[in-house]
């Protein structure tokens, strides 16, 4: 009996739920997949599995080998990876949390090229806006944007954006446009909750005149960039959001940037691992590789090319009173 090859048998049927699941998972036959777990529990002299026609239950002592199972095979993994770290190849289980919109936009694109790029990577990218914990939810590598708070990961920067004051051109026809900061107090904004969690109806902004503060009416609130960007295309009020998501609405006139003398400052886009003495090739790579994938992302340059459209198709956008 091969024991490697009968735990990995063994904790792919747990996975699965199924004899057949297993098989599929592991492209072997089915009868394949029942000799390594017989041959597993009459070596370990113990049931591992209760089978029934309908389900596959863990035993106590089935639970209690699959726990270890997993972290011998996972040893296993790691030890490989090491070995091909040093040979220079990519390869194992790449797991990458990416933030929701930003991963749709603007990753998503990439994955395709870098898989064909490191034939023997598996990428599991899952997409959240949420600030996970990278080393107690197992993940590789983040991108994350904005400010970052744990000094403990490696950082290295991707790109930059900013926010842009926006609205669609029928809410400014009909809510007018604000010719001054203190005019959003008499308008409906449309607010980020990631952004600002405390949702304390304010705003804040560089000015001609310094850091500035303005109240806001605030009716929609959302932990997704997308229903806010969407909501402001329905003008439903005016929202603030990141210039990689609205680029191409600003470009094209969908939406209008408005009150373009304040602003929040740059955030930075960032790809995140966690400090580790050996930093296995498939993350070098990966981190590598988004480097250079944005390093002129499609966002910059909009207000140049806005600012250079003529004079009387920029007024027809903008002063809409």
């Amino acid at each position: 009996m091969d024991k490697i090859q009968a735990m990995s048998t063994f904790v792919a049927v747990v996975e699965a739920g199924s004899f057949v699941r297993a098989m599929s998972a592991l492209g072997i036959s089915k009868a394949a997949v029942s000799r390594h777990v017989a041959e597993l529990e009459q070596h370990l002299e113990t049931r591992l599995l209760q089978r029934t026609t309908r389900r596959l239950s863990l035993t106590t002592e089935g639970q209690r080998y699959f726990e270890r199972c997993k972290e011998v095979l996972a040893a296993i993994h790691e030890a490989e990876s090491e070995i091909r770290s040093r040979s220079g190849e990519a390869y194992g289980r790449l797991r990458v949390c990416v933030p929701y919109t930003f991963g749709n936009l603007h990753l998503a694109p990439l994955w395709g090229r870098f898989l064909a790029e490191n034939p023997q990577v598996q990428l599991d990218v899952v997409l959240s806006d949420r600030m996970v914990d990278l080393v107690e939810e197992g993940y590789d590598m983040a991108v994350r944007v904005g400010i970052l708070n744990d000094s403990a990961l490696i950082s290295r920067r991707l790109a930059s954006t900013r926010l842009v004051m926006c609205a669609s051109p029928e809410y400014l026809r009909l809510h007018g446009t604000p010719r001054t900061l203190q005019d959003l107090a008499h308008h409906e904004t449309i607010l980020y909750s990631y952004t600002y969690p405390t949702r304390t109806g304010e705003w804040s902004f560089d000015g001609p005149d310094g850091r500035e503060t303005v109240r806001i009416n605030t009716r929609l609130f959302a932990n997704n960039g997308d229903t806010c960007q969407q909501a402001a295309l329905d003008g439903q009020g005016i929202a603030l959001q990141p210039d990689f998501m609205v680029h191409q609405e600003l470009r094209d006139g969908r939406l209008v940037q408005i009150l373009s003398q304040y602003q929040t400052g740059e955030r930075n886009i960032y790809v995140l691992y966690p400090t580790r003495k050996l930093l296995p090739v498939k993350v070098r790579r990966l981190v590598d590789f988004l480097v250079q994938g944005l390093a002129n992302p499609v966002w910059y340059g909009w207000e140049e090319e806005v600012n250079a459209r003529p004079a009387t198709q920029s007024a027809a956008r903008t002063d809409l009173r």
